[in-house]
């Protein structure tokens, strides 16, 4: 699953999109209140899935504007749209700047953010990430990989009511393999995100440990957004961020 990097055919759609002339294209579909042929000629569906979801969200406001009759209802409808246009244009502009960091940070490291989820999970959950990195873009590759892991054992939470029936032992798995699931992902992407981060503070690749036990939340036990930063000390990571 890819979670940093932005695919080949991805990068593609977007370097073949000329933000001046979306601009226009998405003036025109305002003025018409309607998605226009030009603007679907420009595959922004195939651009990832942050700005397929912009299409969508510009496409619905579009739609709202088109069938609104009353005055009052138009020019808030037409002010929505506009405001959707924008925020399509900006999020194209967005990835395409993405694209470039990617290249440039790509001559000296990357992670490779294809994960394969396990099929089964268990509290025990590891997070194999691969790496290569170098100190010069003329020097040679260096390989390496890390694994986070981290057992999930979280404080009870005593807010939410317990259901009024309990669920079958069958559901209960259910339940806690989704849950699981979950706290694989935010590992994952702790893990992924730290990786990145360490790299781009231009500290060693070779200082990487091969094991990482995540630091969990000292109250709730859950993962917090310091985690999976290995070459903090542990003191630093106190006074944690937001949890899941």
């Amino acid at each position: 699953m890819a979670e940093i990097n932005i695919p080949r055919d991805e990068q593609e759609a977007l370097r073949s999109i000329d933000v001046r002339a979306l601009d226009k294209a998405i003036d025109a579909c305002l003025d018409a209140r309607r998605i226009s042929s030009t603007l679907r000629e420009y595959r922004l569906g195939s651009c990832g899935l942050f700005v397929a979801a912009k299409l969508r969200e510009f496409e619905t406001a579009l739609a709202e504007y088109a069938g609104a009759k009353a005055p009052k209802k138009v020019a808030a409808t037409e002010s929505r749209a506009r405001r959707a246009g924008s925020v399509l244009e900006n999020a194209v502009q967005q990835m395409q700047h993405r694209i470039d960091t990617q290249e440039q940070e790509g001559q000296l490291f990357f992670v490779d953010d294809h994960i394969i989820p396990p099929s089964h999970f268990s509290q025990q959950l590891t997070v194999l990430v691969r790496y290569r990195w170098r100190h010069t873009i003329e020097a040679e590759w260096t390989h390496g990989s890390i694994t986070f892991s981290h057992v999930h054992a979280p404080r009870p939470d005593y807010t939410v009511a317990p259901p009024k029936r309990k669920p079958s032992k069958s559901q209960q798995e259910r339940d806690q393999q989704e849950e699981l699931w979950r706290q694989w992902a935010h590992l994952m992407r702790q893990g992924l995100f730290s990786l990145v981060e360490y790299f781009r503070e231009g500290l060693d690749g070779g200082a990487i440990p091969k094991t990482f036990q995540a630091r969990a939340d000292d109250y709730s036990r859950r993962l917090n957004n310091f985690s999976c930063r290995f070459w903090l000390e542990p003191a630093k990571t106190k006074s944690s961020t937001k949890t899941e």
